[in-house]
């Protein structure tokens, strides 16, 4: 198990970034960091990019991006969705003092 950082302790009780219509349940209790992966970035199975390429995403919205549960919405369109909410969460992190611009 990855040790958990700051960053994955202050995605807990937050609100979900990612909102994916339809599929977010809202519910801050379910939210974890929710880890964006892309080439030549950490590449490699079971090894994730660093923290600050992650949004805040609720169980369900998190079950979409990582494909474990089908979505109305293209592989495409579930990225963009996980992109904004990255920015959506640094954006908070930001504003909170908790990441520095």
């Amino acid at each position: 198990m990855r040790k958990q950082t700051k960053l994955t302790k202050a995605a807990r009780g937050r609100e979900c970034q990612i909102r994916v219509p339809g599929v977010c349940n809202g519910n801050p209790e379910t939210t974890v960091l929710a880890h964006f992966r892309m080439a030549g970035t950490r590449s490699g199975m079971g090894i994730k990019p660093n923290d600050l390429q992650a949004a805040w995403a609720c169980s369900a919205c998190h079950d979409a991006v990582d494909a474990r549960s089908k979505t109305e919405f293209s592989h495409e369109e579930l990225r963009r969705m996980h992109l904004e909410g990255i920015i959506r969460t640094l954006d908070i992190l930001v504003a909170e003092g908790k990441v520095a611009a």
